[in-house]
Order: C-alpha cells, then sequence, then structure tokens
C-alpha cells in the first residue's frame, strides 16, 4: 500500500507561475482548478478534463482553495484586473488607429 502524504499535494515555486500555489509535479494552479470548480464542474469532471490528474490532486487543489479562500480570490481578481486593463489598451489602439 502507497500512502500519501497530502500536504506534498499543493507546492510553490517563485520561478513556476509566479509562485501560485500549484498541483505539486504540474504546472496546473489551484486557480486554475477554481476556475473549472466556479463554472459548475464536479471534481470528476475536472479530472476528466484535464486528464493527467488525479482526483486526489483536484480534491486537494479544491481543500487548499477553500482553506485559502482569500489568497485565491485575490489572485484571480489581479488576473480579472490585467486582462480588464488589456483590453482597455487594445480598444485604445484601435481607436488610435482608425
Amino acid at each position: 500500500m502507497v500512502v500519501t502524504d497530502i500536504g506534498t499535494l499543493i507546492v510553490r515555486s517563485p520561478e513556476i507561475r509566479n509562485g501560485q500555489p500549484r498541483i505539486a509535479g504540474t504546472g496546473v494552479t489551484v486557480r486554475r482548478i477554481v476556475g473549472w470548480y466556479q463554472l459548475g464542474l464536479s471534481p470528476e469532471e475536472i479530472a476528466r478534463r484535464i486528464g493527467h490528474l488525479s482526483m486526489a490532486q483536484v480534491h486537494a487543489a479544491l481543500a487548499y482553495y477553500h482553506a485559502n479562500r482569500e489568497e485565491i480570490e485575490a489572485i484571480i481578481a489581479a488576473e480579472e484586473e490585467l486582462a480588464s486593463e488589456l483590453e482597455q489598451k487594445h480598444r485604445q489602439q484601435r481607436s488610435d488607429a482608425a
């Protein structure tokens, strides 16, 4: 029998994904799993869509989110703000070119 310490399933590395929490051994961030979850996908559906993840990894990401909701929500808000700024800049450039 192989026993996995669940504390080893989520890691951070400053050089990978800007240090965001991610599933160990992958580039899949907790934020990405949460995004699918917030769209209404079940953990089983997320594991199927990201085929190289186990159910344990998906659940670990969701557990991390629920235990650290403020951190992940801040990451989501920062990404949304950046996307909005880039969209606005793009619109301005198109407008200036016309």
